[in-house]
């Protein structure tokens, strides 16, 4: 009785929170395999964690206080940080649902795979400790991780490019609100306090300014989209700004290149339409798998790509007013 009322506080806590943030996600941008991944992410990073720490405490000759307040939340916020680095890189993340839920479920692993290892070392701690440990320690870590996620996501925001910059401003703060916690500032029952009601606050945040992008993206994104592949479908390319600005590339490209880069325009237009028609279809509680034709599309555009070469991708990319989220894109249609 009291094991099972050790590991309800200890681990119910933050895995009941991240469910609440996959269940909030309207479009259901994640799904729930990806974020059992991101979790067992989570579980990978606080084994790496666990050894990585004492040799850097030994390293440095640090006193386990002033590891735990300056060191430990340096290395444990950049290990948890590593996976979502991997995701962003892959351009699997697009909104900033997206970034609050993987980085809460990365963080989320390492409190609960930590909660575990804890309840194994001390078995008989009261229980007001597995509160605290549950609701404050597991729940920084998901939240601090999370903020690193949607900092970059928000720096990302209609780029295609993921700068060092970026990654180490929003590890940085993530570490300095984990030193901060490790402190002790506050008495740990205000902090556990806090955590349970402020983080709900901030998502909930989080989430309406991501669904306004989002909707915004939809509509302004799916009207466009469509217009344009009408006009190509149309044939009346040269009739429009795009066809001025291809037919300028004429000089430094091969008309069969330019060619090449018309019906890339196209298939991008083609899949983003299929996408976003996912998605608005999710939300009304549909859920539906791409075209059968999705992977030939998918082909014929990595072929495309290859043949106008890097220079021409680069050319290409003007008339692209995706926000940076072809890749993302293709991804969804993917995962169905």
């Amino acid at each position: 009785m009291i094991l099972a009322a050790q590991v309800s506080f200890g681990l119910l806590p933050v895995a009941l929170y991240l469910m609440a943030l996959v269940v909030m996600d309207s479009y259901k941008l994640v799904r729930v395999q990806t974020v059992l991944l991101a979790v067992a992410a989570g579980f990978a990073a606080l084994v790496i964690c666990n050894f990585l720490n004492p040799w850097v405490m030994d390293l440095t000759g640090t006193s386990s206080v002033v590891f735990s307040r300056y060191l430990a939340p340096v290395t444990e916020e950049v290990i948890k940080a590593s996976y979502l680095v991997f995701l962003f890189r892959r351009q699997r993340i697009g909104f900033l649902v997206d970034a609050a839920i993987f980085g809460f479920a990365v963080g989320a692993g390492f409190g609960i795979l930590e909660n575990i290892f804890y309840l194994s070392l001390i078995p008989d701690a009261k229980l007001f400790t597995w509160v605290l440990r549950g609701c404050g320690t597991a729940l920084m870590h998901g939240s601090t991780t999370a903020i690193f996620a949607v900092m970059v996501q928000n720096h990302c925001e209609g780029k295609d490019s993921l700068r060092i910059g970026h990654l180490l401003g929003a590890v940085g703060v993530s570490a300095v609100l984990h030193s901060m916690y490790n402190h002790f500032l506050i008495s740990p029952v205000l902090t556990a306090l806090g955590l349970v009601l402020g983080v709900p606050l901030i998502t909930y945040g989080i989430y309406q300014r991501s669904e306004k992008a989002l909707e915004k993206w939809l509509g302004v994104g799916f009207d466009a989209d469509s217009e344009m592949l009408a006009i190509i479908s149309a044939g009346k390319v040269s009739d429009t700004r795009i066809g001025a600005y291809l037919m300028s590339l004429r000089d430094r490209f091969a008309p069969e290149v330019v060619a090449d880069m018309i019906c890339l325009l196209r298939i991008q237009i083609e899949l983003a339409i299929e996408a976003k028609g996912i998605l608005m279809l999710r939300k009304e509680g549909y859920d539906i798998e791409p075209g059968p034709d999705l992977q030939m599309k998918i082909d014929e555009l990595h072929f495309l790509e290859k043949s106008i070469g890097a220079t021409g991708r680069l050319a290409v990319m003007p008339l692209r007013k995706s926000g940076g989220k072809d890749s993302w894109q293709k991804h969804l249609l993917k995962q169905g």
